[in-house]
């Protein structure tokens, strides 16, 4: 769970980053972005003076942590924003960072690391993993922090967030909370729980109540859910997904589609003859029969009966899919069915 009031802010700004191997990139956004670095130097460039392609032009990301001080350290995200191709051997200069509000909060520089590697030639290239966004670890100095006020002042109460919202779970946080410290939480939706300060706690000692709220015992409440990944043919069931009775066929029909190329030349010292090229086709389907075609499921209790069942059936991952939504469609999956 979280503590509203207590959250983390993004920080983002726009830099440039020099060093490039050829990689960088030489147009007018990337003349004006480093003439206006040069500018804050004390060196006025003019932007058609730059022809370098070993400079980028740069967005630069960071997280501002509710409990992060000034002068504390945070990670920092490179991202391209021009034509160049790899950050690779990089150097961001002095970037500011700001927040929503454009307050400055943070200013990073630093070496990229971009985790891969990228080798061209004059008519080829290797690329290792995605070079045109990196990371500098520790990258960005807070400069401004932005202190978490979690505590409501006039009712004298803090507000606990649930992760995964669900009515059973606030109401098993409030009971927790309320056999602990009598009479003094209260679930007011599925997200949210209101636990009020006891009397005796004073302000040095908010956090070291909040430390032992957070280490109750509480039931959670798991909703029966399905996901799926199409685009893996991964499947996670969750422990009270159930399925009605129901019977099901599953078959699979399988193509084989193979391409033969022919050449077919004319004879020696014939005219108007000329070499073509042909196309043979053949396509083949197959279908896998079986003793048990229809399969009549019980309703199941767990997942391990759910797990069993279908794999008695011999099915593979991507039928699965199509099973699942066949069985949501009918009635029969009592669950939520979601689609990554």
């Amino acid at each position: 769970m979280d503590i509203k009031g207590a959250r983390s802010n993004t920080l983002q700004g726009y830099g440039v980053v020099t060093g490039l191997a050829g990689t960088g990139d030489n147009s007018t956004l990337v003349k004006r972005m480093l003439a206006n670095t040069l500018r804050k130097m004390q060196l006025v460039v003019d932007p058609a003076d730059v022809d370098s392609k070993s400079v980028a032009a740069v967005m630069v990301q960071a997280t501002l942590g509710p409990y992060t001080g000034k002068d504390s350290t945070i990670d920092v995200t490179v991202s391209v924003a021009d034509k160049s191709t790899s950050l690779q051997g990089g150097m961001l200069q002095l970037t500011e960072l700001r927040g929503a509000d454009g307050t400055v909060y943070a200013t990073a520089s630093g070496a990229i690391s971009v985790g891969g590697f990228t080798v061209a030639g004059e008519a080829a290239s290797v690329t290792k993993n995605h070079v045109t966004v990196g990371a500098i670890p520790n990258g960005a100095s807070v400069e401004k922090e932005e202190k978490a006020t979690f505590v409501d002042e006039k009712t004298n109460t803090i507000t606990l967030l649930l992760r995964n919202p669900d009515f059973t779970t606030a109401k098993h946080i409030a009971a927790a909370v309320n056999e602990a410290y009598p009479k003094s939480s209260i679930a007011d939706d599925a997200g949210s729980v209101t636990v009020e300060l006891p009397a005796n706690i004073t302000r040095s000692k908010i956090s070291e109540f909040i430390s032992a709220v957070g280490q109750l015992t509480v039931e959670v409440d798991n909703e029966a859910v399905v996901v799926i990944d199409e685009k893996t043919g991964t499947i996670v069931v969750g422990e009270n997904v159930t399925i009605s009775t129901v019977a099901i066929s599953q078959g699979s029909l399988s193509f084989m589609i193979k391409e033969n190329k022919n050449v077919s030349q004319p004879e020696s010292f014939s005219n108007g003859g000329q070499t073509a090229v042909t196309t043979d086709t053949d396509v083949q389907a197959a279908e896998k029969h079986s003793h048990d075609p229809v399969k009549v499921m019980a309703r199941t209790v767990n997942v391990s009966d759910l797990a069993r069942a279908l794999n008695a059936m011999g099915i593979s991952p991507r039928d699965l899919v199509s099973i699942f939504r066949t069985l949501k469609t009918q009635g029969a999956l009592q669950a939520q069915l979601k689609t990554m």
